[in-house]
């Protein structure tokens, strides 16, 4: 694993947000809350970081938006950039700069980035077949195109990607395509663009990232890499057939702009590019600098681009891996002047309420949403994704998670154990800091406990393990919560107040160090504790030092960390959440496309008929399955059946239900399964069963 130390350094991005609409926490979950705590942890070390990101405005997602809102492209990227960037800034996300893609800095950044590759002969020139809409007289970008995907069966995955799975895909691959300008299945026609060659890079993808990071990189990442990379890499086009977007800086390249996925991560370079001419005539528009940069030229952004002491870390959801681990990597060694990615600390998704979040279905929780509901709560929040976080697998948000967490942890360890220390404090000795007499055994174990949690902590974030640093930082309250517990300074300040002295000294130190170490993580909490002890800018290296404050020091006001959330409160955002979802798939039914057509002698082999179920049970240790035992008219069979979330075994026995019955049987969790009840998903997502209107016998035939 390479060590930060090595590098003067460290760039630090995190995936650019499409401004196409609001973005959910799970969005905050996989590159942004990750990202901010590496950041202020780097920071906090005395390292020279820059933390960059900034608003996606191109590609079609943006003219699609703009199509269901009635209006243009730029109004839609004006208010969502405006819209994402405020939800940041309020839920301290401490980027040095937030940038736009449509900025012309940003366009002449991305057009010299292409004529560099096409000068050095690293681009091809090719025509193929591209799906064109023949009623809008339009070649189709991939997000204008829907189809069913080839990998899970999704109905409504995109030509680039299918956002149930999160596969990678190509327009060719879609099952069933179809216009989204026009709803009419597009044909193909000829057209030009400039493809990456990334099969010729294949030979040095295997050096840098199976050789080289085989170790370091989290197994999803590099497994997702080695799987594209054992396929075989094919030519990507940069360039799309589009109005909307950069143009491409060639003569015979009239109507064409450079691919969102090639344009987009240069991004990050562009941004830091103004960053450094903003800070540099100390004109800031998208700067916040979070440290004097000093005198500084215009030039200096290349520093943290091009120069091989610096470390580059891309935070990404999984679902941008291919995009910050191939194909953007490629460009920049292909480009040849800068330096590739250190670490690409991807995470997984996650989920929400048992299923996956989603905008369109409504079933998410926006960021500004939130905020409007829970505007003193952002460190709560924070607190709660990052104990969760989807590292290595998709994990899940539940309110009730969000409650237990906020409850039992931040207020009743983490909140209590400051209160109570600066409270004994100031009732005892007037809010000054008591000396410390003799120690005992307990003392030293505490002492122990304090010396080594900033360690621990910071090894936990270097190596990207957020999670395990986050109950880290929290099992460092918690100590000091069990000490004045198993001590009791309240009952021996009428008998030894040298002991309480003693006591309330070393949990004082406790929670100085916490004010350090809660930084990158709850950094609102942070500063309030900060105040209280009245601390000024202490570096991590102080952590875990037990003279932090000196004894005499005048402590603030103690006032409470964190506040309880009541069960009322949860349950009205549980419902709020089951509304939304309603009314939205109410207004945007989703549909599975028609499946190709087929003779009536296909149809007649399956042998569909109404059977009864007559008892029901669930299977250890699935959420989904239950296990029926149906009377088909023929037989009484063993059918399993993914419905659990939907009903009830004391619910479906004496139900009719429609059974294929001549489905081949198979082995589910250990289980023969002998056919399959068929269902219906409703506008709400259910599955409902399919029965007879009224009750017929068991094996009546259905055709």
């Amino acid at each position: 694993m390479a060590s930060t130390d090595k590098f003067k350094r460290i760039t630090i991005t995190s995936a650019l947000p499409y401004a196409n609409g609001p973005k959910h926490i799970g969005h905050l979950a996989g590159a942004y809350i990750p990202a901010d705590v590496y950041a202020r942890f780097q920071r906090s070390t005395g390292r020279d970081v820059l933390f960059v990101c900034g608003s996606d405005e191109h590609g079609t997602a943006i003219p699609n938006q703009a199509l269901k809102e009635n209006t243009t492209p730029q109004a839609i990227i004006d208010k969502y950039h405006a819209l994402i960037r405020d939800c940041f800034v309020s839920l301290d996300i401490s980027f040095d700069v937030y940038h736009r893609t449509s900025e012309p800095i940003h366009h002449q950044t991305s057009q010299e980035f292409f004529l560099r590759l096409h000068e050095k002969g690293l681009l091809r020139e090719e025509i193929s077949e591209q799906y064109f809409d023949e009623q809008t007289r339009t070649f189709l970008a991939d997000r204008y195109i829907t189809g069913t995907c080839p990998k899970c069966s999704y109905a409504s995955a995109y030509g680039d990607q299918c956002e149930k799975c999160g596969s990678t895909l190509s327009p060719s691959e879609l099952l069933n395509p179809k216009s989204t300008l026009s709803g009419n299945p597009p044909i193909l026609r000829p057209t030009k663009h400039w493809y990456l060659p990334l099969q010729d890079w294949e030979g040095w993808l295997k050096d840098w990232i199976l050789q080289s990071h085989q170790s370091d990189w989290k197994p999803n990442v590099y497994g997702q890499c080695k799987s594209w990379i054992d396929a075989g890499l094919q030519p990507r086009a940069m360039t799309r057939d589009l109005d909307w977007g950069i143009k491409v800086p060639l003569k015979d390249a009239e109507g064409k702009v450079l691919y969102v996925w090639f344009d987009a991560p240069i991004g990050y370079i562009s941004a830091t590019r103004a960053f450094f001419e903003e800070v540099a005539s100390s004109k800031m528009k998208y700067a916040t600098p979070r440290r004097n940069f000093g005198k500084v030229n215009p030039e200096d952004w290349k520093l943290y681009w091009q120069d091989k002491e610096t470390k580059l870390v891309h935070f990404i959801g999984k679902d941008n891996i291919v995009f910050h681990c191939i194909i953007f990597p490629v460009m920049l060694h292909a480009h040849g002047d800068f330096v590739v990615p250190e670490n690409v600390p991807a995470n997984e998704f996650m989920n929400l309420e048992g299923e996956k979040m989603s905008t369109s279905r409504g079933w998410s929780i926006e960021m500004h949403e939130y905020l409007e509901q829970f505007p003193d709560k952002t460190d709560e929040l924070r607190y709660c994704l990052l104990s969760n976080l989807p590292e290595s697998k998709d994990s899940e948000f539940t309110w009730k998670d969000f409650q237990a967490k906020n409850n039992n942890e931040l207020v009743a360890i983490f909140g209590n154990f400051v209160n109570r220390a600066l409270v004994l404090t100031e009732k005892n000795f007037g809010g000054k800091i008591p000396p410390c007499s003799s120690l005992e055994d307990i003392d030293h174990q505490l002492i122990g406990v304090l010396k080594e949690a900033p360690k621990r902590i910071a090894e936990a974030i270097e190596l990207y393990r957020f999670r395990e640093a986050t109950v880290l930082m929290i099992d460092l309250a918690r100590a000091g919560n069990k000490y004045l517990a198993d001590t009791e300074p309240w009952k021996l300040a009428k008998t030894n107040l040298d002991r309480v002295g003693t006591i309330l000294n070393l949990s004082l130190q406790v929670a100085a160090s916490l004010s350090i170490v809660c930084e990158p993580f709850i950094p609102k909490t942070a500063g309030k504790l900060g105040a209280m002890l009245r601390l000024g800018d202490l570096s991590w290296e102080k952590a875990g030092q037990s003279n932090l404050i000196q004894v005499g020091a005048q402590l603030g006001q103690a006032a409470l960390l964190f506040n309880k959330i009541e069960d009322e409160t949860i349950e009205r955002q549980k419902q709020l959440l089951v509304e939304r979802s309603k009314k939205q798939s109410q207004m945007n039914p989703e549909l599975p496309a028609a499946k190709d057509a087929i003779q009536y002698d296909a149809f007649s082999t399956m042998d569909i008929r109404i059977g009864t179920v007559l008892a029901a049970e669930r299977v250890e240790k699935s959420e989904k399955l239950l296990k029926l035992r149906v009377d088909t008219g023929l037989d009484q069979r063993t059918v399993m059946s993914g419905i659990a979330k939907h009903y009830s075994p004391e619910e479906l026995v004496g139900r009719q239900v429609t059974i294929l019955a001549n489905l081949a049987p198979r082995k589910i969790m250990g289980v023969e399964s002998q056919g399959m009840i068929l269902m219906a998903e409703d506008s709400e997502g259910k599955l409902r069963l399919i029965g007879p209107e009224k009750p017929v016998n068991p094996g009546s035939t259905v055709s």
